[in-house]
């Protein structure tokens, strides 16, 4: 093959291949790249089309029409009877300016210190990892890809594309909003009109838009202990009075520090991380406490979408008549996290405050996302998906329920209802974060339980196992994994073998 001798041509396309997808934006990209980065310079000659195409195993006119468009694009250059060169580039800047140095002292400048903590107990490259029990992934092999495709498709023509594609302040896709309100919500046993609906980016944003719409520095708040690491520490950023809730079997206490508390956030369905459900009659308890006291009652409805048919229970706002729940939902557990689509249902003058705050942040969520999910409800996907992943979890689940016991000798463990996680006990003298650490040398990952908690030392023996990120194939091997390492740190073994150590010292 005719190439440049300063170039292997073969290095530069090696991440070609059928897998990753159609073969002319590979081909495409690798050449931007490598022009972007110089390692083709100004002036390289390329390989022909013919040569190209033999060379990757592809039909010519696949690389004769991606030239085509580098060309047109000011790219490459094409030369009659010479062949195709890449164009010259406009300079780009290299490090700093001369005598550039860095600033010192930006810790002093901070008004707010959201960082200086872990944000979170798994690593970034959980992928990686053969048995990752996480509870805050969804198995990508869940996805439904090819409904997705057509779902975007859809919201791709010309004249979706003019609806969603202009700038709508503060307001949202009124398709996306109407699916909500026609499809989503009532599954919940909730009924809303379009202004009492916002879209978020994941739920995550819409907690930290209400915590700060709510709460000032004087603001009672009060949050389930163990609870979301990241909510504690939104509420932090906003008020200097957050306060611990109990929690037991049914969810968060109603208790004398509930009932001081002016504004309380609640994960009902499955409490974050220990998945107890909130029964009928302690939901009814909290729905009195509230009322007699004027509290504010934020419920994360993040899984709700995922119980069984007819084992759904209602949520607070389905049972408020006094409207003074606000109702948190989100398609990153149901769909996938990286979506990053949310809603609140709330009064129309909260939604409206809201809509006001998040324009002075980002305006709104991208429009093309919306439409896309929009497009997916209404042509009935979004139902199937549920459907089939409630199959595959509630598969899972069982196995998990008879496995357990087997591997984990000596731990309790608690499941909700419907749940996708469960929340584990250790023995006596097993510390969960140190067991982490020996698990995932063996390619198991869990989340240590004390990560959940605000006041230290509490958790130590806790550690939750998440089983929807999980393929079912794993989950038995990815279980043994785990009990080996349970074993090695066992008190009654780390007694023997110290006593192995000091007779063979003694000898």
């Amino acid at each position: 093959m005719s190439r440049d001798p300063a170039f292997e041509w073969i290095g530069l396309f090696s991440g070609i291949g059928r897998a990753g997808g159609q073969l002319k934006p590979q081909i495409r990209h690798a050449l931007m790249q490598a022009i972007a980065a110089r390692r083709l310079a100004p002036g390289t000659r390329l390989p022909s089309g013919r040569q190209l195409a033999g060379l990757l195993g592809v039909a010519r006119i696949t690389v004769v029409e991606v030239y085509q468009q580098l060309v047109d694009e000011g790219l490459l250059i094409a030369r009659e009877r010479s062949g195709v060169f890449v164009a010259a580039q406009e300079a780009l800047p290299v490090g700093l300016p001369a005598g550039g140095v860095a600033q010192e002292g930006w810790e002093q400048r901070f008004a707010v210190r959201p960082g200086g903590t872990a944000h979170s107990s798994k690593p970034v490259d959980w992928q990686r990892y053969r048995f990752p029990f996480l509870s805050s992934e969804l198995d990508p092999a869940l996805f439904p890809a090819a409904e997705w495709r057509e779902a975007v498709k859809v919201a791709s023509s010309a004249g979706a594309i003019q609806s969603w594609s202009v700038d709508r302040i503060d307001e949202d896709d009124p398709a996306l909003i109407a699916q909500l309100c026609q499809q989503v919500l009532p599954r919940r046993g909730i009924w809303a009109a379009p202004a009492e609906v916002m879209i978020t980016l994941g739920a995550q944003q819409a907690l930290y838009l209400i915590l700060r719409l709510f709460a000032g520095r004087q603001t009672v708040v009060g949050m389930e202990e163990p609870g979301y690491p990241d909510l504690r520490r939104m509420a932090r950023l906003q008020t200097d009075r957050l306060r611990r809730l109990a929690v037991d079997a049914e969810g968060a206490v109603p208790d004398a520090d509930f009932a001081g508390c002016e504004l309380v956030l609640l994960t009902p369905g499955h409490q974050s991380p220990t998945s107890a459900m909130m029964s009928a009659e302690r939901r009814q308890a909290v729905l009195r406490l509230a009322r007699a006291r004027d509290i504010i009652l934020v419920e994360d409805e993040y899984d709700t979408d995922l119980f069984p048919e007819g084992a759904r229970p209602p949520p607070l706002r389905a049972l408020d008549a006094t409207r003074r729940v606000i109702h948190v939902g989100s398609f990153s557990k149901t769909l996938s996290p990286g979506l990053r689509l949310g809603f609140v249902v709330a009064p129309p003058p909260v939604i409206a405050e809201l809509r006001a705050l998040r324009r002075l942040i980002m305006r709104h969520p991208p429009g093309n996302n919306q439409r896309s999910l929009a497009c997916f409800i209404g042509l009935g996907h979004y139902r199937s998906h549920l459907r089939r992943v409630g199959l595959v979890l509630a598969e899972r689940a069982r196995l998990m329920d008879r496995l357990l016991p087997a591997y984990l000798p000596g731990c309790r463990t608690q499941r909700g209802l419907g749940a996708s996680s469960v929340w584990v006990t250790a023995p006596p003298g097993v510390a969960a974060h140190r067991l982490a650490e020996i698990a995932r040398g063996q390619g198991v990952l869990i989340e240590p339980g004390e990560f959940f908690y605000d006041e230290p030392g509490q958790g130590l023996g806790n550690f939750r196992l998440g089983f929807s990120s999980i393929g079912t194939d794993r989950i038995e091997p990815g279980l043994a994994g785990l009990g080996r390492a349970l074993e090695e740190l066992r008190p009654a073994r780390r007694a023997r073998e110290g006593q192995e150590v000091v007779a063979g010292w003694q000898g």
